[in-house]
């Protein structure tokens, strides 16, 4: 094809994405892309430096919308993920579409990210989200569920109803459910096919029972401080290929978590701390928290729980402002009970770093994470310390 004919295409396709909606509905291109230059030692390997955008930050969706009138929009997203480095799609993010009404809040079918994600806690009080040194599978308070139903940065929930609550003076909530019925369906983010040519999936109930998860938050002032607490629940339903690996004896998972922030002027404080019972899907590591390719001995997820097991988790983080920067300081520690088939195992992490925001779009960061890591279950115990420097930005 001429090279010719494809500018054409191009910019006949964003001249129609650009022009003024024929229908009422309004699409919007929106994005982001980071690359970083980071260097990873863990004990026991030779260090490993990249450029790269190992967290799958990048991506490029559309986001819909829709005036029904009434107060209500329709609305909807379609994100893809990409490493700028190697040029290759990294998977789908959020896809679904939904009903909103600033009054009363928003309500979404498809595939999304969890509250404990991005409404309570979760990546929303780590400013390193997203950069070789976040908060989740470095021993932090941020499981990493292979259900999406943790607070993985890459991973969503597939196959869901989620509402989002409007404000209510600074009261708010959240609850996602996925449906049960694995004798038809068990969604997960693999593709792998069980029994009868049936979704060999990680997640969903048996016979009705469903994942579900709910989270709230409530916001208020004090004299010139600013504060929100938060809590929530979650339930990851054992499946039906779950409950065949008998030597773990897999139970239905819980896990509670609450916390909160205080800021004043240009100081923040926020944290978190979860209790995981029965771990199923807190035992694993999605892809966007964990460093190294998958299957690969330098991968490191050190949020998990071991199969099966109990454990708690607890993350605080501090910012300063500075101007333009942002000073940060911020640690974790994930203490993983020990069970009938594995040792107990402790991961304790800090990290120092900043941001710097060369416009409200663009940011430089920078630091350095070290984690500690005490495993009983291996002959070495491999500890990280990871550097790194990179640029974003958001279109």
């Amino acid at each position: 094809m001429s090279k010719y004919l494809i500018a054409i295409i191009w910019t006949g396709s964003f001249a129609f994405l650009a022009a003024p909606p024929v229908f009422g509905t309004k699409i919007s291109i929106v994005g982001r892309i980071q690359s970083e230059y980071s260097h990873i030692n863990i004990e026991g390997h030779s260090s490993q430096s990249e450029v790269s955008d190992p967290t799958v930050f990048s991506s490029w969706g559309l986001r819909i919308f829709e005036d029904l009138g009434r107060g209500f929009q329709a609305v909807g997203m379609i994100d893809f993920g990409f490493n700028p480095s190697n040029s290759k799609l990294q998977g789908n993010r959020e896809i679904y579409v939904g009903i909103r009404n600033h009054a009363i809040g928003t309500l979404k079918i498809g595939r999304t990210h969890s509250p404990f994600a991005d409404f309570a806690g979760g990546w929303t009080i780590d400013p390193f989200v997203y950069t070789t040194l976040q908060a989740t599978g470095s021993g932090g308070a941020m499981i990493a569920s292979a259900n999406g139903l943790g607070s993985g940065t890459f991973s969503a929930v597939n196959s869901v109803i989620r509402f989002d609550s409007a404000d209510f003076n600074g009261f708010s909530f959240a609850t996602l459910f996925m449906p049960g019925d694995a004798d038809r369906l068990e969604a997960h983010l693999g593709g792998a096919l069980g029994e009868n040519g049936n979704n060999s999936g990680e997640t969903g109930g048996e016979d009705g029972e469903w994942d579900v998860q709910f989270a709230a938050k409530y916001n208020f002032e004090f004299r010139n401080h600013s504060f929100q607490v938060f809590g929530g629940y979650s339930r990851d339903n054992v499946s039906s290929i779950q409950k065949r690996i008998t030597a773990v004896n897999l139970k239905t998972e819980d896990v509670g978590r609450f916390g909160g922030i205080w800021s004043y002027r240009s100081f923040k404080l926020q944290g978190q701390y979860e209790l995981v019972r029965h771990a199923i899907g807190a035992a694993t590591c999605s892809d966007g928290a964990a460093i190294g390719a998958i299957g690969g001995i330098t991968r490191q997820c050190n949020s998990a729980i071991n199969p099966g097991g109990n454990g708690d988790l607890w993350f605080v983080s501090g910012q300063y402002k500075l101007g333009n920067a942002t000073l940060i300081a911020q640690g974790g520690m994930t203490d993983a009970n020990r069970t009938a088939v594995f040792k107990k195992r402790t991961a304790k992490s800090y990290t120092i770093g900043a941001l710097y925001h060369l416009s409200k779009r663009t940011n430089l960061f920078s630091g350095y994470q070290r984690v500690n890591v005490t495993d009983k279950n291996e002959v070495i115990d491999r500890d990280r310390n990871t550097w790194t420097v990179g640029l974003r930005h958001l279109f």
